[in-house]
């Protein structure tokens, strides 16, 4: 059976990584996870860390986008289905 580790535990394992304090392999061993996944977590944390220290704004301009994006979608959809329940009307009242 395959074990699902937390976050929190990989980030606890990482940390303790990159201490360099003590061996991988001695670090594997007392968190009960093989060096070579341990090694890839490392590996990983290294990769995203530059995300950490990016400008607030930048995120909060992509959020803001985004939230824009959404607004212009659902108002895309309330009109669309106006025109849509318009045509069902009208269909009808021209029936014989």
């Amino acid at each position: 059976m395959r074990k699902r580790h937390s976050p929190e535990f990989k980030a606890k394992a990482v940390l303790e990584t990159l201490k360099e304090e003590r061996t991988l392999n001695q670090i594997a061993s007392d968190f009960e996870v093989h060096p070579t996944m341990l090694s890839a977590w490392k590996s990983s944390a290294v990769k995203g860390m530059a995300t950490l220290f990016e400008k607030e704004s930048k995120v909060q301009a992509d959020q803001e986008a985004y939230d824009k994006q959404i607004e212009e979608l659902y108002a895309q959809i309330g009109k669309l289905t106006t025109q849509v329940a318009w045509l069902k009307k009208t269909r009808s009242a021209n029936l014989p």
